[in-house]
């Protein structure tokens, strides 16, 4: 199975989303069997955020890591950037910590840029990591010019990963970001790598290029798309699903290896960018 190593730690290139889960009472302890079908599967990474469900996601994955030493796992958070500042940052954390049922997270995230200023943002990141709380930090929905200036911040070299959308329906990344990070050794977490179940317009898994390519695999077309996500030496994705079956495949797509005929032919019917795009947000 492919790896990346994100904050010193080798970790299977596909991990576990959780953004949308927790919400709703019914799905509970199907969505918690899901997580753990995944880790079982294999997965090592976690990612979750304080906004998910206010909480709740948190709260949902605390649960399902139970059975499972802390030691074999990779948990991200992220805070909002509200909460980004030098006087609110470790209370939102703490209270992340106390959701989550933890001692620190291995990767604390600074979700989207917000008016606080990036240079406080880190210096207080810099701290929670002195602190033991998080073990290293980084950014979320960052492009090119975001990184640059992190850069340049005291500190700011010390980011670990970015985490933005990237699928093969939403590549704008590809035209310059993704070769940045590679330049600046700095790994890329995918989320929202099969489109969101395939439900944000792009039409990618009935698209024939992409049926054909997962029938001569033996796999289905969501599995072709996480494979193709993870294509790249330092990118990792997080699929979320709520099904324990799916959560059993996204995982061992990360074993699929598709030919360079295969990811030409996909480039013909998904063409990379030509020129910069605005960064894709969801």
């Amino acid at each position: 199975m492919k790896t990346v190593t994100i904050a010193g730690r080798k970790l299977p290139a596909i991990g576990i989303g959780t953004w949308h889960m927790g919400d709703q009472n019914r799905l509970r302890k199907q969505e918690i069997v899901a997580i753990r079908a995944g880790v079982e599967a294999g997965a090592r990474l976690i990612d979750t955020a304080e906004m998910y469900g206010n909480g709740r996601s948190e709260q949902l994955v605390g649960e399902a890591i139970k059975p499972y030493s802390r030691e074999d796992l990779f948990i991200v958070d992220k805070v909002l950037p509200t909460n980004a500042s030098r006087q609110r940052m470790e209370r939102s954390l703490d209270r992340s910590l106390k959701n989550v049922g933890t001692d620190y997270f291995d990767l604390y995230l600074y979700h989207w840029r917000g008016m606080i200023p990036l240079s406080e943002t880190v210096a207080e990141l810099e701290r929670l990591k002195q602190t033991g709380k998080i073990k290293a930090w980084g950014v979320s929905n960052f492009d090119v010019a975001d990184l640059e200036e992190l850069f340049n911040v005291v500190g700011g070299k010390n980011c670990q990963a970015n985490e933005d959308l990237y699928n093969l329906g939403n590549r704008g990344i590809d035209y310059d970001l993704i070769s940045y990070q590679v330049q600046h050794n700095l790994p890329l977490i995918a989320y929202s790598p099969v489109a969101q179940g395939d439900s944000l317009g792009t039409n990618l898994t009935s698209n024939q290029v992409i049926k054909e390519i997962a029938t001569n695999h033996g796999v289905s077309p969501y599995q072709v798309l996480l494979a193709w996500t993870i294509r790249h030496p330092q990118v990792l994705a997080i699929p979320q699903t709520s099904n324990p079956k799916h959560a059993k495949e996204n995982i061992l797509a990360g074993e699929i290896k598709l030919t360079s005929d295969e990811l030409a032919a996909i480039d013909t019917v998904f063409p990379a960018p030509k020129k910069k795009v605005g960064l894709e947000m969801l």
